[in-house]
């Protein structure tokens, strides 16, 4: 939410008006407890100014930067021991759908967004089909 601020001055028999957003801010917090061999044990989060602002309990977590100036992207990605094989499956299912969500909202390229949304279908499909296969 963008709120703006109205400066009024008079110079000279005018007036200036100068209309600046004000931004709100909010600040994501994560937290990581490490073992002895810094793998993680724990992690949390909250988020001021969310429905989030109380610790949000997580046994892994995505996080990306794109910068810029170098045309990379930087990456944390982070996981707990307690966490399974077949949750670790479902999480980069979600991760990969909802990234076709994201990638038609910023682009409009729907086509190309359903095309992710297909990637992450047919990889779940195939992890299932080889968990069965395992057993």
């Amino acid at each position: 939410m963008v709120k703006e601020r109205l400066n009024t001055n008079v110079y000279s028999n005018a007036i200036v008006v100068n209309l600046q957003p004000i931004m709100e801010e909010s600040n994501i917090k994560i937290n990581v407890q490490l073992d002895a061999e810094k793998v993680p044990q724990k992690i949390n989060w909250n988020a001021s100014g969310s429905t989030a602002e109380e610790n949000q309990n997580a046994k892994a977590m995505f996080l990306a930067f794109w910068d810029g100036a170098e045309k990379t992207a930087l990456r944390i990605d982070l996981w707990t021991k307690d966490m399974m094989m077949d949750e670790m499956a479902d999480f980069f299912y979600q991760v990969f759908f909802t990234m076709g969500d994201t990638f038609q909202r910023a682009t409009r390229r729907k086509d190309l967004s359903d095309e992710i949304k297909k990637f992450a279908n047919e990889f779940h499909k195939k992890f299932v089909e080889k968990e069965r296969a395992d057993q």
